[in-house]
């Protein structure tokens, strides 16, 4: 305990239902500190049995956020990152599935001596530890971490996170943790009034685990009246201005400087005995970013043809790259959400759908449903000059799309889905040194068999990527299994392809442009896991400058 006793520890926890913004909340309470000038790590506790998120379909549990260090990690991850812009690593995320997996693998090996293997004290202790590692910012100890919880309070799952956190407290000192717990103040509109019967239980069900919440925010579309205000603070038993509302906001970039207004920051700091006014909080960049969501000068619209559009969270950090490539140009950006499966049930549907579209971007995915949809978007993108951004999967789609109507390899494609003549795409294992198909010895697992984390990419000179990198050499995050097949390359290069980035050993195609287009780009690796709202990544930038450029020019 001793290289964590100056850490200050915060706990967030969520009641009543799920989707109430913990992680929002964690990461807007970490900008406020770093605005007052201190060092702050975030970490999040899944309460699933998954060992991590990579093998669960999004529409479970939205995107898998990737880290540099090549973990496969909750959504929450992503919107860590970009409020603080500190890059998040594989220790600041952990599941039960990886919490059981520890323990039994200990257990195995004869570390507990033969003792009875219990939730309490190894679950709670192996969730401690986890809790207490790695708490360094840039080799510095952290002055706060912030940990959240997943789940709801009152799920059997969550219990031992619960417990290890209540432990924490009573190890570390109160003086050292604090307990935020997001709640939901819901309006009735057949009575017109808020209800803080559900945010009551909530505590109390907090309570009977032996954890008292220090600050409540309070999830609401409308304004709390303050005797609600004081009825919560006096049936939590808290302060009433600790009891925080947490308002619906036009862009989650705004959550920052409502909960600075209404004193989130000053009521931490009082906690652990900080004087606010030694410690001013300076917002100046979000409130510059929050002026231009709410005051563009310009609008752009972007088609996302994709696989998973029914959850917004699938794409959740694309969407936000998207947004953040407009603040350079003080423009909007409207995303079209487009299924690639119409495409596929009736071609006639592409011009219609994207005739208003002033860029087309395809986003990674896995498998075949919506691939050729993906394919003939690219198509059309290619043919009709139309800014173009493809990413993991729509890089390979978009050489497989090359192979097919530029080079003449009409049965060009993928090893992903079918077993083409020509593997333009497929697993390294699946060709010879010449290129050739072969087959495979084994059949891999599926979890954590990817090629995750950030990898080196060599950019050409005088090459469209190396006008937007303004670098020779980048580094960007990958997921994925396939790759273009390197010997396709000097093919493809006679069709007007270039090859613009290659990995170092100069076998794995990165990055793709056209000759014979404006603003034609795709990516093997993921750049809006990188991408910051203070911070727009350079990729997302070129591309909406390139499509307001476009629908100027319409």
């Amino acid at each position: 305990m001793s290289k964590t006793a100056k850490i200050k520890f915060i706990f967030i926890t969520g009641g009543v239902l799920s989707s109430l913004g913990k992680g929002i909340a964690g990461s807007s309470l970490a900008a406020l500190l770093l605005g007052s000038g201190f060092t702050v790590r975030l970490r999040k506790l899944d309460p699933y049995l998954n060992v991590d998120p990579g093998t669960m379909s999004p529409y479970q549990h939205g995107e898998v956020f990737v880290t540099t260090d090549g973990a496969e990690t909750d959504l929450d991850l992503g919107h860590y990152e970009r409020f603080t812009g500190i890059e998040t690593r594989q220790s600041d995320n952990i599941t039960t599935g990886r919490i059981y997996s520890q323990v039994i693998a200990k257990e195995r090996r004869g570390d507990y001596l033969g003792a009875t293997v219990q939730v309490i004290p190894h679950i709670t202790d192996a969730i401690k530890h986890f809790i207490l590692a790695e708490t360094d910012v840039e080799g510095s100890s952290a002055d706060f971490i912030i940990v959240e919880i997943g789940g709801t309070v009152g799920d059997i799952e969550s219990l031992p996170f619960l417990e290890a956190i209540r432990q924490l407290r009573n190890d570390l000192g109160p003086s050292l943790t604090l307990f935020m717990h997001v709640t939901l103040v819901p309006y009735i509109a057949a009575a017109g009034e808020l209800k803080t019967k559900p945010s009551q239980h909530s505590v109390r069900e907090l309570q009977n685990v032996g954890i008292q919440p220090n600050i409540l925010l309070c999830r609401c579309d409308r304004e709390i009246p303050k005797e609600a205000r004081t009825k919560l603070a006096l049936f939590c038993n808290m302060k009433e201005s600790c009891v925080i509302p947490a308002y619906d906001v036009k862009s989650i970039y705004e959550v920052p400087l409502k909960y600075y207004m209404d004193g989130l920051g000053t009521e931490v700091m009082q906690y652990f005995n900080i004087d606010p006014a030694a410690r001013p909080t300076d917002l100046s960049k979000w409130k510059k970013v929050v002026n231009i969501i709410k005051n563009p000068e310009k609008e752009v619209t972007i088609g996302v043809v994709g696989k998973y559009m029914e959850l917004a969270d699938a794409y959740k950090s694309l969407s936000e790259a998207l947004t953040h490539g407009g603040f350079p140009h003080k423009a909007h950006v409207n995303i079209k959400w487009i299924s690639a499966s119409i495409f596929q049930e009736e071609r006639g549907k592409i011009a219609n759908e994207l005739k208003n579209i002033d860029g087309i971007l395809i986003p990674g995915g896995f498998g075949e449903r919506g691939a050729e949809g993906k394919i003939l978007a690219t198509q059309y993108a290619r043919e009709k000059k139309i800014p173009f951004l493809g990413i993991c999967y729509g890089m390979q789609l978009a050489i497989i799309e090359a192979a097919r109507n530029i080079a003449g390899l009409k049965d060009a494609g993928s090893s992903e889905y079918g077993d083409p003549e020509d593997l333009v795409v497929g697993l390294m294992t699946q060709w010879d040194k010449d290129g050739n198909k072969i087959l495979r010895s084994k059949k891999e697992g599926l979890g954590g068999t990817m090629r995750l984390g950030s990898y080196p990419c060599i950019l050409t000179e005088n090459s469209l990527a190396h006008k937007i990198y303004k670098s020779s050499t980048i580094h960007e995050r990958h997921r994925h299994r396939y790759e273009v097949n390197i010997h396709y390359k000097s093919l493809l290069e006679k069709t007007g392809t270039i090859f613009s980035g290659m990995s170092p050993n100069n076998l794995l195609p990165e990055i793709i442009e056209r000759e014979d287009h404006p603003w034609f780009l795709a990516v093997q690796f993921h750049p809006e896991f990188s991408s910051r709202p203070l911070n727009p990544h350079p990729l997302f930038k070129s591309f909406i400058g390139a499509a307001l450029s476009y629908a100027n020019k319409k």
